[in-house]
């Protein structure tokens, strides 16, 4: 079910994230640091909805116990990162205050922990004996 549910926050920020990069490259082009601040959403919004979808594929594997529990915690902390560091700089290119951006390190954050994740996830399915 989660799997699901990842599935649908990849494609959802895909599309935002080449909407928001298109848009800026068109809205924003006057404005170099809005610009990047879109570009910078897009990019880690696009390199990790890919990765939620490889990890959609890997959890519904891997089955429910050991690396599975692993693997869902590493999707939780993307699922949530992708709302928080490219949704806040999204919101920031587009001229929220600035107060938005206390937001995005704790979705970089979120980001880094999910790959750390990611990689016990390995370590447990190796450890198990479960190497595929």
């Amino acid at each position: 079910m989660t799997e699901r549910l990842w599935i649908l926050l990849a494609g959802l920020s895909g599309a935002a994230a080449v909407t928001a990069d298109a848009a800026a490259r068109h809205v924003l082009a006057g404005d170099p640091h809005r610009l990047e601040l879109a570009a910078t959403g897009g990019r880690y919004g696009l390199v990790h909805a890919v990765a939620l979808l490889a990890l959609a594929a890997l959890a519904g594997r891997a089955g429910p116990g050991g690396a599975g529990r692993w693997l869902a915690l590493a999707g939780w902390c993307f699922a949530l990162a992708l709302i928080l560091f490219p949704g806040s700089l999204y919101l920031l290119a587009a001229g929220a205050p600035p107060g938005v951006a206390w937001l995005t390190p704790i979705g970089g954050t979120l980001f880094i922990l999910g790959w750390l994740v990611v990689a016990l996830a390995a370590f447990v399915q190796a450890r198990a004996g479960g190497e595929r």
